[in-house]
């Protein structure tokens, strides 16, 4: 049986404008943010969500409630967390090493493949409830990226950039727990 999976990044924040390392700490939206939460929000007026998630981050959580004019209660998972960087968290984006696979480990955060790891099984501990037909998920640029890695190479979509409020929608399939991209959906601001 196929369902319908989004997977959709914050709205712009203040860490993303300073260029600050923004995994597991917070910052607020932007009012930019906010506008493009509501841009991404008409995209969902014709289409019936059954099931809203969002990670625990304020600016993931305020995506969503914007987005979905707070119509209907969500769940907030850890699982749908950004990236851990450990006692990287605030610094500047010039701190970021080539090569991240690993690095944050020894600084107490994780590594792309536990980011990996936590996205895959909490997404299809998600979808694998009977009554999620059509679910929504707010999530965070590197989470989006690690999760869409497991299924393909994500290259192309590199090359078109991760906006902030682009939506990845997948299909679902319940026989194989797996998720197939089917469009990804960016918006002009």
């Amino acid at each position: 049986m196929k369902k319908t999976f989004y997977m959709m990044r914050h709205g712009q924040t203040l860490f993303n404008v300073r260029k600050k390392i923004q995994g597991a700490c917070d910052s607020p939206l932007t009012e930019l943010g906010v506008k493009q939460a509501e841009i991404a929000g008409s995209y969902f007026d014709s289409i019936e969500l059954d099931h809203l998630y969002s990670s625990t981050s304020e600016r993931s959580c305020d995506t969503l409630e914007l987005v979905t004019k707070n119509r209907m209660p969500y769940t907030r998972l850890k699982g749908l967390k950004e990236m851990d960087f450990g006692t990287f968290e605030g610094e500047s984006e010039e701190l970021n090493p080539q090569d991240k696979s690993t690095f944050f480990l020894q600084f107490g955060g994780e590594s792309r493949e536990q980011v990996r790891e936590r996205l895959v099984t909490t997404c299809k501990k998600i979808m694998k409830n009977e009554d999620h037909q059509s679910v929504l998920a707010v999530s965070h640029a590197g989470a989006c990226l690690h999760f869409l890695r497991h299924w393909q190479d994500p290259t192309e979509e590199l090359k078109k950039g991760f906006t902030n409020c682009c939506i990845f929608k997948y299909e679902y399939d319940s026989e194989d727990e797996s998720f197939r991209l089917v469009d990804v959906i960016r918006h002009p601001i």
